[in-house]
């Protein structure tokens, strides 16, 4: 025990400095009181970028941990530099808010913290039990989370829905996997690879109900339609530094995890769940588009948006293939940037009255505060697909693997969608540019704000100049997947 303790320390070295940090830093909460806020959220800050840093100094070589339950390999490195990147600046992006509307209570940095964990875990996963206790513990965070805001009946009714809708997904994903243990014998994903790859046959009807359930279970996680109701309610009536928190790294390791169970221990069937993943795309990015278009909120809108999404990166999926790993991986990272970036716009959206979150109040935006809106319809734009910006090589790459995976119809449905979605972005760019100002934002934008649009504005806009390093990693991350 002592041999396979050490040896697994500088593989989990990561999640354990996140783990131990948590722990001290509730710690220090509990005896300071609610005043050590901002400095815990710096401190978790900093915890993150030390896990980042061992992260990348730990290499891109593939490492087994935990009697097989843990894997470090390039794809896990890829998705948990997203996932701890995405944490950092949701933490940033809320500081002052929490502050300010009487929110500022130490346990939000540290729940956080605890649900990167589990991302971190879900990402690294290489057993059904190892996904399935990831998930839980990133779910249970993030339930107390989204009612973080207690005197406020939306915030609590938000937290109710995702905690009762996400009781009900986990259950479906932990049925699955049960199906497919009692059928295969394994929670092992190499050793279900390996069953697979021997035996040469058609699996049991047993086995892909469970495959069913599993895909479930993980759509929910992802907001894939038709298990995407608990988004639109649950952004909408979450403070707003907690929906764009959700709206980044949950997403991005959800949709991770969910490569690494579909592809690493069933890419042999893959003429079973390909159809299953055409099916959940193809309404994702349908019903993204076109239930976008008659909100008001601003908030709501992103949740239909990130729904969009989900299905754009989905696509890549259904190819099965190393390019469409590589595509769905470069979409994350690209999809994370932006939503980064228009938070941190929409937590601006302050006047006389309080937070306003209505799309009418971004009238005239360009001519009260042109550096939000020029930053604001950079990510709009981007968003849409519109060439040269970031946004449009995601779903290049994504639509261009489907194609050569002989998914014409699919990559045809995911280009009109994209056409219709760019209807909705285009009438906030209107809106802000052409429409009569209303009342101004009373506040200025901060500097961590600035630091972190300029940031994410930056890599969106000159993104075509050098994307080269990113599609190398995806390449090596997705390479990973087919050992």
């Amino acid at each position: 025990m002592q041999t396979l303790l050490f040896g697994d320390i500088a593989t989990l070295a990561s999640e354990m400095v996140i783990a131990l940090a948590a722990m001290a830093l509730l710690m220090i909460g509990v005896f300071r009181g609610d005043r050590s806020t901002r400095l815990v959220a710096w401190l978790s800050v900093l915890t993150l970028a030390a896990a980042l840093a061992l992260l990348l100094d730990g290499g891109d070589s593939t490492t087994i941990a935990l009697r097989g339950m843990f894997v470090a390999d390039p794809f896990a490195l890829f998705a948990k530099v997203v996932v701890l990147l995405g944490s950092a600046f949701a933490i940033v992006l809320s500081m002052a808010y929490i502050e300010r509307e009487g929110m500022a209570r130490f346990e939000y940095p540290v729940l956080i913290l605890f649900a990167t964990l589990g991302m971190m875990m879900m990402v690294s996963a290489n057993n059904l039990m190892a996904l399935y206790l990831g998930v839980e513990l990133q779910s249970l965070a993030l339930y107390v989370v989204a009612a973080l805001r207690r005197d406020s009946l939306r915030s609590t009714e938000a937290g109710l829905k995702y905690f009762v809708l996400g009781a009900l997904s986990s259950g479906m994903l932990l049925y699955g996997c049960s199906l497919i243990y009692g059928f295969t014998g394994t929670t092992s994903f190499e050793s279900l690879s390996a069953l697979f790859l021997d035996r040469g046959a058609q699996p049991s009807l047993g086995l892909l109900i469970g495959l069913v359930f599993l895909i479930s279970g993980l759509a929910f996680k992802v907001s894939a339609v038709p298990f995407h109701m608990w988004a639109p309610d649950v952004y909408e009536g979450a403070p707003t530094p907690v929906t764009a928190f959700f709206a980044v790294a949950p997403k991005v390791a959800a949709m991770a995890l969910f490569l690494r169970a579909v592809i690493a221990p069933f890419i042999e069937l893959v003429g079973q769940w390909q159809q299953i993943i055409v099916f959940i795309a193809i309404a994702s990015m349908l019903l993204g588009a076109f239930a976008a278009i008659h909100q008001t909120n601003i908030k709501r809108l992103m949740a239909y948006s990130s729904i969009g999404h989900m299905g754009y990166a989905l696509v890549g999926l259904a190819a099965g293939t190393p390019e469409g790993v590589r595509g769905v991986l470069v979409y994350l990272a690209i999809y994370a940037a932006m939503n980064v970036g228009a938070f941190a716009l929409i937590l601006t959206m302050r006047q006389k009255g309080g937070m306003v979150e209505g799309i009418s109040d971004l009238a005239g935006l360009s001519r009260t505060h042109p550096f939000r809106a020029g930053f604001f319809a950079i990510f709009m734009f981007s968003l849409a697909g519109i060439p040269p910006l970031a946004g449009f090589f995601a779903k290049f790459y994504v639509f261009i693997a489907a194609v050569n995976a002989g998914l014409y119809a699919l990559a045809v449905i995911g280009v009109l969608a994209s056409v219709v979605g760019a209807y909705y972005y285009l009438r906030i760019v209107k809106i802000m540019y052409f429409d009569a100002p209303t009342e101004p934002f009373v506040r200025p934008i901060g500097g961590e704000m600035t630091v972190i649009v300029g940031l994410t504005g930056a890599f969106t806009l000159l993104y075509v100049f050098y994307p080269a390093p990113l599609i190398a990693a995806a390449q090596t991350a997705a390479q990973a997947l087919f050992r």
